[in-house]
């Protein structure tokens, strides 16, 4: 029971984590392009996966690198989006449509892995991208094509989190980590090279504090499903959105309004019942698919 209690306090501490670290993209956003985000985000990000590769006497050695660099390059169109859309949305907005990521998972296990989904789950998947609709309000005048980066962002996501599933079956989770933020940072490094733009001392101090937090977060998400079943825990992913409303109103003055609540309640129900519906049909559910933040 301690345990879970410990588990618990961790995973509630890597969302808040994940959540500051928006906040610093967004407030970052204002003085730099995304590239440069991007780059630093690994870059100070790799050293609490160091730590954590020291800690877990986890190897650098793989036979899959090309599997890794394959990853890394979708994650690199994942990050740009996501980044690019916390600089001109609500942190609420991408953060509720972030969770897309789980049905979109779920539909591509069809096609890569072969997962069999049944009628309940197609329903609950075709209610939460109603959800996404509501968020969106596609036809208003409060639509616009920047609305659509999030959902971009998940897409790309969902490929890189099903590779990710493959590798887990050869490296540890620190060695994937490890792998993925070296290969992003030396994507983008010609990007940061001819886009580059001085950072004052106050901004390098941002910088580290984004890419820490980062890294921060996979620890305690590391070690609080090392502790706890991933059931117990999967709840308090859907705290991000809390967090990300308050954050947004404390830093941004963002009032969500009432389509964007509605609209992420509807794709957390649809959400959890995913999860829910596998785990009452015995399944093993990877954590790789209820935590919606793997980057």
């Amino acid at each position: 029971m301690t345990n879970n209690y410990i588990a618990i306090s961790l995973k509630i501490l890597s969302v808040i984590f994940f959540v500051l670290m928006d906040v610093l993209i967004k407030k970052l956003s204002e003085d730099f392009n995304t590239f440069q985000i991007v780059f630093f985000r690994c870059f100070f990000g790799i050293f609490p996966v160091l730590i954590m590769l020291f800690i877990t006497g986890a190897s650098l050695k793989t036979a899959k690198i090309n599997l890794h660099l394959l990853r890394a390059a979708i994650a690199c169109f994942a990050m740009f989006s996501f980044f690019k859309a916390f600089g001109i949305l609500p942190l609420a907005d991408v953060s509720s449509i972030s969770f897309a990521s789980i049905m979109i998972i779920t539909i591509l296990a069809i096609f890569i892995l072969g997962e069999n989904v049944g009628i309940r789950r197609w329903a609950a998947i075709f209610f939460g991208f109603i959800g996404v609709l509501i968020v969106f309000r596609p036809g208003t005048s409060l639509f616009n094509y920047f609305s659509l980066l999030p959902l971009f962002g998940a897409v790309a996501l969902s490929f890189a989190v099903i590779i990710m599933k493959q590798l887990l079956s050869y490296d540890a989770p620190p060695t994937c980590s490890f792998y993925l933020h070296a290969f992003v940072a030396l994507i983008y490094l010609p990007f940061l090279i001819f886009n580059w733009q001085q950072p004052t001392f106050d901004l390098w101090l941002m910088l580290a504090a984004m890419g820490f937090c980062g890294g921060i977060a996979q620890i305690l998400l590391t070690n609080a499903y090392r502790l706890s079943k991933v059931n117990l825990l999967q709840p308090f992913d859907y705290t991000a959105i809390i967090w990300a409303i308050t954050f947004g109103l404390i830093f941004f003055n963002d009032y969500p309004d009432r389509y964007v609540i509605i609209g992420s309640i509807v794709i957390v129900i649809s959400t959890y019942y995913i999860i829910y519906r596998e785990t009452k049909l015995g399944r093993k559910i990877n954590t790789l698919k209820i935590n919606q933040r793997h980057i």
